[in-house]
């Protein structure tokens, strides 16, 4: 009787003691794995005393079937609290937020600090998965412009094809309320998107932005260089050369997204628009400004002409020079 209670004992305590981790353990539940192998990750992880105590479990709870996944254990837990976990497939989801602008070097290092997937890999299915975009964009080089800036939840078990395709998901569903889509609303898409993206780096105050959209629609319209500086960033992004600040050297790199050497848009988005933006490129400011600049207080003053425009300028650098 006394070696049947301590038996007894010893199962109970491999069932209902809890456990304590070290310390945060992440654990890979990968689909396809049996039981064995569950256990197995639980116990080299320290989140389970014994591997033939919760297959014991299990196999008393058909029931529930254990879910793949990727698991966060910080919390002392006994057997029965693990598994139920995993029963209910209480998994771990990477929250990576892309804020309007960002562009896709941007994302693939939010990806990478959000331990999804190194950066490289994200920029490589950026320039390969072209196809997710094809009927909007069907010359696009790159999934730029169209990674929709929001909060997302990723597992480890997506594949960054899925992840890419949850980006482009939410652009269409924006640009389907804003009319931008689908195909027979007669909207040149790559051109909207493409306005909207220098837009969106131009400037942060969503007011201002219908005016912004307005300069560089009235530019294309009298066949006026762009001159968006941030489109020549974005040159020097792509060839691997910025090296954080704009320097008037570099508005001579000879790239077709240098708008001030090459007139017209830039060949494809330079960034990724949020919605304000979408909607400035599509429904612009009616007005007959060709000129703006920053007024040092986070807006903008803007001009019809290039005298106007000097004096606007000159007020800018009596305010900076004044702080």
């Amino acid at each position: 009787m006394i070696v049947l209670a301590a038996a007894a004992g010893y199962a109970a305590w491999h069932v209902y003691a809890p456990v304590q981790p070290a310390e945060k353990q992440f654990v890979m539940l990968r689909p396809g794995y049996s039981t064995r192998r569950i256990a197995l990750e639980l116990k080299k992880a320290g989140i389970i005393r014994s591997e033939l105590a919760f297959r014991l479990w299990h196999a008393t709870h058909r029931k529930q079937t254990l879910k793949a996944g990727e698991y966060l254990f910080e919390h002392e837990a006994t057997l029965p609290q693990v598994f139920d976990r995993v029963a209910r497939g209480d998994i771990y989801f990477h929250v990576v937020t892309i804020p309007e602008g960002y562009t896709m070097f941007d994302i693939a290092k939010a990806m990478e600090d959000a331990g999804l997937c190194s950066a490289a890999d994200f920029l490589r299915l950026a320039r390969t998965q072209t196809q997710l975009v094809s009927d909007l964009a069907p010359d696009a080089k790159t999934l730029e412009g169209y990674l929709y800036p929001n909060t997302y939840q990723f597992t480890r078990t997506q594949s960054l094809e899925e992840m890419a395709a949850a980006m482009v998901h939410q652009f269409r569903q924006v640009a389907r309320e804003l009319g931008l889509i689908p195909a027979g609303a007669g909207v040149d898409v790559p051109r909207v998107v493409t306005m909207a993206s220098i837009v969106e780096k131009e400037t942060a105050a969503p007011d201002e932005r219908p005016l912004v959209a307005s300069v560089y629609y009235n530019r294309l319209a009298l066949k006026m260089a762009l001159d968006a500086d941030p489109s020549v960033i974005y040159a020097e992004l792509l060839a691997g050369s910025y090296q954080g600040s704009l320097h008037h050297a570099d508005l001579a790199v000879n790239s077709a997204y240098n708008t001030y050497r090459f007139a017209g848009l830039p060949p494809g988005p330079i960034a990724n628009p949020g919605r304000t933006a979408l909607a400035a490129a599509l429904h612009p400011g009616q007005t007959k400004f060709l000129y703006f600049v920053s007024d040092a207080n986070g807006h903008h003053r803007f001009a019809t002409s290039l005298a106007e425009h000097d004096r606007n300028v000159a007020a800018f650098r009596r305010a900076m020079a004044g702080r």
